[in-house]
């Protein structure tokens, strides 16, 4: 199934299914009444009361109106997740490209703010004139049920589905979730495809452009921490909720963004999302950061691969197997998905 969250005059915020090519239905009177004082938008609301696997008989979605999709704005897949968990490092050519000492063995995840998020066609506001701003185009997981202490081999039971994430970054010394959680720096959609529609997600390929020059070209195979790991360490720390969304990472071609730029992030099976950048509203930057933290490459190659054999001369890596993974699984916790 494809979920897509959307809203428009008439209707107002909804969470639809695409049922054939530009139609939609609203999946509303499906989910029953309470999601209006749940305090949660109906994306959200519909995996709370499905338990993360929406199912609906074909007679129940005949019976309901077709909306063309072209007639609603389309929303963050997941207009307010309780958190965005991401990952960083997660790509050996990314490392390489970042010169950085550590890749994810060595650094955890990190948290983005929940406000960060904007829809498919939206626009990403530059904050400051004199700061640099890349892309970083990425597969997201969204999170069926509330999961905690999940071992790998029952990660994907836990996973509503995929979606399309920009992590838009300012670069520099600030630390990492300020520098990631401005408003607007999480594009993420423009739709929602369940685990049964997607399959293994090892096969997909993502490609990122910048005003359709490609600048990321990568399979997700190549991911240190693929998405069953990634998920058993998130929830190893913290509990997972229903819509929260997990960021697997970027792949080497980060580049840097300008004012009227058009980027996209496209992943096979998954969908293509798109956005356009504003720094209308910038001004200087009031933090010291510049120049320090990792370094990207001043330039950026199109559809390059940076070299990934070996992380940057001297540096260490992480205790872990000889895959990158985490040397233990942790159970699952019965009881509490």
């Amino acid at each position: 199934m494809i979920l897509l969250s959307v809203g428009d005059e008439k209707h107002g915020d909804s969470v639809a299914a695409l049922v054939a090519p530009g139609e939609l239905v609203d999946l509303r009177p499906l989910i029953g009444r309470g999601w209006p004082d749940s305090g949660f938008s109906p994306m959200r609301w519909l995996l709370h009361v499905t338990g993360g696997v929406p199912r609906f008989e074909a007679r129940d979605l005949e019976q309901l109106p077709r909306i063309p999709l072209d007639s609603v704005t389309i929303a963050p897949v997941v207009p307010d997740p309780s958190k965005i968990i991401a990952a960083p490092v997660n790509y050996r050519d990314h490392q390489a490209e970042m010169r950085a000492e550590h890749q994810i063995a060595g650094l955890g995840v990190f948290l983005k703010a929940p406000t960060s998020v904007l829809g498919h066609q939206g626009s990403i506001r530059l904050p400051y004139t004199d700061r640099r701003f890349d892309q970083e185009g990425e597969l997201a997981v969204v999170i069926a049920r509330r999961a905690r202490n999940i071992s790998v081999n029952d990660a994907a039971e836990v996973v509503a589905g995929y979606t399309c994430l920009l992590d838009i970054t300012m670069r520099g010394g600030e630390d990492r979730s300020t520098r990631k959680s401005f408003d607007t720096f999480t594009p993420i959609g423009p739709q929602l495809v369940t685990p049964d529609e997607v399959g293994d997600p090892t096969s997909l390929r993502l490609r990122t452009t910048v005003n359709d020059t490609v600048r990321q070209d990568a399979a997700i195979a190549d991911l240190i921490w693929d998405v069953p790991h990634l998920i058993s360490y998130a929830s190893s720390v913290m509990t997972l909720l229903p819509g929260d969304v997990i960021s697997t990472g970027t792949p080497a071609g980060v580049g840097p963004l300008a004012d009227g730029d058009r980027v996209s992030v496209d992943i096979d099976g998954v969908g293509t999302l798109s956005v356009s950048v504003s720094a209308d509203a910038a001004i200087a930057c009031p933090t010291r950061g510049a120049g320090h933290g990792p370094q990207p490459p001043a330039q950026t190659t199109p559809g390059s691969r940076a070299e990934c054999a070996a992380p940057p001369t001297g540096t260490t890596q992480p205790a872990s197997d000889n895959t990158g993974r985490p040397p233990t699984q942790v159970p699952s916790e019965t009881g509490r998905r």
